[in-house]
């Protein structure tokens, strides 16, 4: 299988930028049908959109911006807020402007139609994936899979501990990998994280009791107080006044009770900060994952996902 990468992967590779340094290599690439990638600069009145080649400048006509741009699935909001970013294309001929200058004509719609027929029409339930995070709502984030071809990835899917929005764990532009979760009979693809942010075990083996370790509020209940130690790991903290949700804390670690995946913490204290999210822990490093199970064996409660082909088994906490 062919891999394609979502968009922004390619512009500062030495290859491509070697076919961006000559109008030579340009007319190259054009023979070759190479795959490429520049800044979009400008959107014209038109919806055409102009991109910095360096040696010449490219156009790329409204209908080639994007699947469904000509036959209306696609509005043109998605030319527009391509300007100022990366866009994949490929050299479809050569012209000349008013001012009788040479100018790339350009496709991105092309390359999206190669990678839907040779990559992403190949995905199964499992694949792990380079995906970019291109934007978020509420319910959950949206990520170009390859060559701004975009799937979704619903909130409770991002990690075991709950979060308000998926903006507590990602930024607009950032590189991640993905589960490709489900594919349904249109072919849009729904992908997932937690399964590569790792099993209780995992993640509560970098905690013992007697520490006191940093956290994060994540919600606060008549019972307690749910406080964040990783992506994949919270611990249940008694009722502070005060606390709310989104605060950092110091907690104490009073035990961990693996048969139970439970952790019971002290709130030392709490607080209001600004602290940059901590790079990703990837656990798994293989390219399928046919099935993660997240509870130890010791415990009575079965927490696990099963990948199989356009069929998803999942058994959540």
């Amino acid at each position: 299988m062919k891999k394609y990468y979502p968009e922004n992967y390619l512009i500062a590779t030495k290859e491509n930028e070697n076919c961006l340094s000559t109008r030579a290599a340009l007319k190259e690439a054009y023979y070759n049908g190479r795959i490429l990638e520049a800044r979009a600069v400008v959107c014209d009145k038109e919806h055409n959109l102009h991109v910095d080649l360096g040696v010449m400048k490219g156009i790329m006509p409204r209908e080639e911006c994007a699947i469904g741009i000509d036959d209306g699935s696609v509005r043109d909001i998605a030319i527009i807020s391509r300007v100022n970013k990366p866009v994949m294309f490929k050299i479809t001929g050569f012209d000349t402007d008013e001012e009788g200058k040479p100018v790339a004509v350009l496709s991105r719609k092309a390359v999206q139609n190669e990678c839907m027929s040779e990559y992403i029409s190949s995905l199964v339930p499992g694949c792990v994936i380079d995906a970019v995070v291109t934007h978020m709502e509420s319910f959950g984030v949206f990520a170009d899979i390859g060559a701004g071809i975009c799937a979704l990835m619903p909130i409770d899917s991002i990690s075991v501990s709950r979060i308000p929005h998926p903006s507590a764990r990602f930024s607009a532009g950032q590189k991640i990998k993905a589960v490709v979760k489900s594919i349904d009979e249109n072919g849009r693809i729904t992908l997932s994280y937690k399964e590569l942010l790792g099993t209780w075990e995992e993640n509560a083996s970098l905690f013992k009791a007697g520490e006191t370790v940093p956290g994060i509020v994540r919600s606060v209940e008549r019972y307690g107080i749910f406080v964040e130690l990783k992506p994949n790991l919270a611990g249940l903290a008694e009722y502070v006044p005060g606390v709310v949700p989104g605060q950092h804390a110091s907690v104490y670690i009073k035990n961990l009770i693996p048969e139970r995946m439970k952790i019971k913490l002290i709130i030392v204290d709490s607080f209001d900060a600004q602290y940059p999210n901590e790079p990703v822990t990837y656990y798994n490093t293989s390219d399928f994952i046919d099935r993660w199970v997240y509870s130890p064996e010791c415990s009575d409660k079965k927490i696990e996902t099963v990948f199989s082909d356009y069929e998803l088994t999942t058994k959540a906490i």
